[in-house]
């Protein structure tokens, strides 16, 4: 597909001219600044840049900790208060890169459920959306192998759960488990390998970013309503759209300085909030905590890899029609993971020809049962495996994969939606248009 037409940069000077025909990074900056956008973006947009400065946080302050990290079993552990005790700033450095995987989860989970409410995964975005899954995989094992290296109790126990559920694989799972850990159990190799992977992952995930934003560059921005940019003219396309510079940016970066106020609040006052107290204890093989329960980011998923146990009779006929194959655990993997790819496979089963949740009113109530869903699993991961845990986890996980196998694919053929302003422009001028005319506002900006 063709980009939105606009003006594209045109050097002026001599020398501009001259790095332009060699290097065109002037134009790139240029293009990317300048980009068309849709003028109806709401505040749910503001999450890419709060990701985009979360990682290069993340990164900048994992490479300061990383000048003062000892990746052995015997002194990670004391490293780390090495780091918080006598590092200047250490302490700071330290509770700014642990609370960062915090604000990386919100953002990215509030802009994937943005993303699938407004349906910003239809076409022509697919790849754009399976980037941003890619994206999300990468996130979750660099933020597991960071979880590693404090090599607290809930480091050690936790790898050894988590890199277990590897060894559920029929026929090659103990191999790989191996693989993974360099040796039969947790120890040095696998310190070694999560500290190698930790520190390289992030540039990956930023290889990634690039990519990511290239590709939407290049369909164009979603908006709410989900109606194209008109393509025909640049002066239809400056009907709908604003530059990104600097409407969008100023936007940016204003709710960015809200977002960062919380931060500082939370690693000034409350930093080890989200902590686990077992992990302030030093790892001991030779003892295992009561309850071991990941950081708070993967316990929907968590929830989900432990709803199926062997008593299910979806886990029964699994069971039987594998011929003992695929056992609780097997299956319980199978659906962490699948509950990952069906968000993945979104575009093709959203069967709906209108792309905002905002014009479908039968979606609006499935969405939301999704997002309350989402937070049950969350608090059911943190609790006991026993019941009445075990079946409200259960009962969330069914319909986690039910909105997206059944509900999704059947709404689109029984809902009547509703009408659609014909471009951006209608829509802007409905709920904007009165205030950006300088005239009495006549209508509240929608959703």
């Amino acid at each position: 597909m063709a980009g939105i037409p606009h003006d594209h940069y045109e050097p002026k000077s001599g020398g501009e001219k001259w790095l332009h025909s060699r290097l065109p990074v002037v134009g790139l900056m240029y293009d990317t600044l300048m980009i068309p956008t849709p003028k109806n973006l709401n505040w749910m947009w503001i999450w890419g840049i709060v990701l985009t400065f979360t990682l290069v946080m993340q990164i900048i302050t994992g490479i300061v900790l990383v000048m003062h990290y000892t990746p052995h079993v015997d002194m990670a552990f004391a490293s780390v208060e090495h780091i918080m005790r006598n590092v200047n700033g250490g302490h700071m450095i330290r509770y700014f890169h642990m609370n960062g995987a915090s604000l990386f989860f919100v953002a990215v989970y509030l802009h994937i459920f943005r993303g699938l409410y407004y349906g910003s995964y239809k076409a022509p975005r697919e790849v754009t959306w399976i980037i941003g899954m890619l994206i999300f995989l990468m996130m979750m094992g660099t933020a597991f192998m960071g979880y590693v290296l404090p090599w607290g109790q809930m480091s050690f126990h936790g790898t050894a759960v988590i890199t277990g559920l590897f060894g559920a694989i029929p026929f090659v799972g103990d191999s790989i488990q191996t693989w993974l850990l360099g040796a039969s159990a947790v120890g040095q190799p696998a310190l070694n390998r999560f500290f190698s992977l930790h520190y390289l992952l992030p540039f990956v995930i930023l290889g990634l970013v690039i990519v990511h934003i290239w590709a939407f560059h290049t369909t164009g921005n979603n908006n709410p309503t989900g109606v194209e940019v008109r393509r025909s003219s640049k002066e239809d396309a400056a009907k709908d759209t604003l530059p990104f510079w600097p409407y969008f940016v100023i936007k940016d970066l204003f709710a960015l300085a809200i977002i960062l106020a919380v931060f500082m609040a939370i690693v000034g006052f409350m930093p080890n909030y989200l902590g686990h107290p077992d992990n302030y204890i030093p790892a001991n093989p030779l003892a295992t905590p009561s309850h071991i329960v990941p950081e708070w980011y993967f316990l929907p998923f968590y929830a989900i890899l432990r709803a199926f146990t062997a008593d299910v009779w979806v886990v029964m006929f699994a069971n039987w029609i594998s011929f003992g194959i695929i056992d609780a655990k097997f299956f319980g993997v199978l659906a962490m993971f699948g509950s990952i790819a069906v968000m993945a496979v979104a575009p093709w089963l959203d069967t709906s020809s209108v792309r905002s949740g905002r014009y479908r009113p039968m979606f609006k109530w499935w969405f939301a049962l999704l997002v309350v869903d989402f937070v049950v699993l969350m608090w059911a991961g943190a609790m006991p495996a026993e019941p009445p845990y075990s079946t409200i986890s259960l009962i969330a996980s069914t319909y986690w994969f039910a909105y997206f196998l059944v509900i999704l694919p059947l709404l689109g053929v029984i809902e009547k939606p509703l009408a659609q302003p014909a471009t951006i422009e209608e829509d802007f001028n409905a709920h904007y248009g009165a205030q950006a005319h300088g005239g009495k506002a006549t209508a509240t900006p929608a959703e």
